[in-house]
Parts: structure tokens; C-alpha cells; sequence
């Protein structure tokens, strides 16, 4: 993982407090707590390097957060796994930047052949681009994950950029960024 995200995680780190004071919290092997419906996005831009990390409970993404026990499940893991990996269409970026994807890695307890059966489990996704404009960034929209995922209902979003640090919480109706 790079180091711009930790970066993030360490300026924000009062607001994830605040945040965590107010979510249903559950134990769980990625975060400390989750709330359904609810995901998390940080998102850093440092020159051209553009890195958006996605947290979600599990059940915002496939409906459930057990470890898979039918063929269906199975699927529903594979569906999801399989829209996470297109990342061109679940975050609309400004096309005058061009941003190109580098590389993502997905990981959670439920991509393992050999899950075990936990109660709460989560999905986290990386994904690093190299923008050759990085100043025409100006917006990200999240429809295309809205859509792709109608069990998440909120995101919070986290931004690290050239002008500093902002934030705000991203609904259906609501779903674009602006830097």
C-alpha cells in the first residue's frame, strides 16, 4: 500500500473518532466499526498520483457478511468482486485529467476460498491511478457505485489534496465530489 493513504488516515484521525462515536459498532476483522449502509472513502491526490481506498461492510456490497455457505453466495462474492475490479466505471473522474488506473487490489476475509464463518466482515479496495493533467481534477462522482451497490446508502468521503484536506457524506441523490 502506498504511503499517501496512511498520510490520510493520520490528518483525519480526529474525525474518524468523531465518526466512530456516532456508528453502530459491531467487532469485525478490517475496522474497528462498521454501520450498514454506510462505507468509507479516502481519497489523496499528490502530484499525479491519485489513490481512492474504499471500506465497506460487507453487506453493503453483497447483502450479507457471513462466510459463504450456498452456490448463491458464491456468485453474489464473485459479482461483487468482479464490479470492484472496474473501477473505471464506479468512479466517474474528470476526463480532462486523464486518469489512468495503475493497479487495485481487493481484499477481505470473504475473497478466501476458506472463509471462516464471521459475523461482520468487511471489503476494502485500493486503487491507484497516474493522472497525466492532475490539475483538471476537479470531480469525482460515485453514481456508477451507488448503482453497482444499492445497499450502500451513504459514503463518507475523506480527500487529501494540493489545497488541503476536505470531506463530505455522499447519498444516492447526492453522489459528486468536487475538489
Amino acid at each position: 500500500m502506498s504511503r499517501l493513504l496512511p498520510a490520510l488516515s493520520l490528518a483525519l484521525l480526529p474525525s474518524f473518532v468523531a465518526a466512530d462515536d456516532h456508528a453502530h459498532s459491531h467487532s469485525h476483522t478490517s475496522l474497528g466499526a462498521h454501520e450498514h449502509g454506510v462505507a468509507e472513502l479516502n481519497v489523496v491526490l499528490d502530484g499525479a498520483t491519485l489513490e481512492i481506498e474504499l471500506h465497506s461492510p460487507a453487506m453493503n456490497l453483497l447483502g450479507f457478511e457471513h462466510a459463504p455457505t450456498s452456490e448463491d453466495d458464491h456468485r453474489r462474492i464473485a459479482a461483487a468482486r468482479q464490479q470492484l475490479e472496474q473501477a473505471d466505471t464506479l468512479f466517474g473522474l474528470t476526463a480532462a485529467a486523464d486518469c489512468r488506473l495503475g493497479s487495485s487490489d481487493l481484499e477481505s476475509p470473504l475473497f478466501n476460498q476458506h472463509a471462516h464463518d464471521e459475523h461482520h466482515s468487511d471489503i476494502q479496495a485500493h486503487y491507484h491511478y497516474t493522472c497525466d493533467t492532475p490539475d483538471a481534477l476537479s470531480r469525482l462522482d460515485l453514481v456508477g457505485l451507488f448503482r453497482a451497490f444499492p445497499g450502500t446508502e451513504k459514503i463518507q468521503l475523506r480527500f487529501i489534496g494540493p489545497n488541503g484536506q476536505n470531506g463530505a457524506n455522499l447519498r444516492p441523490g447526492q453522489t459528486a465530489f468536487t475538489f
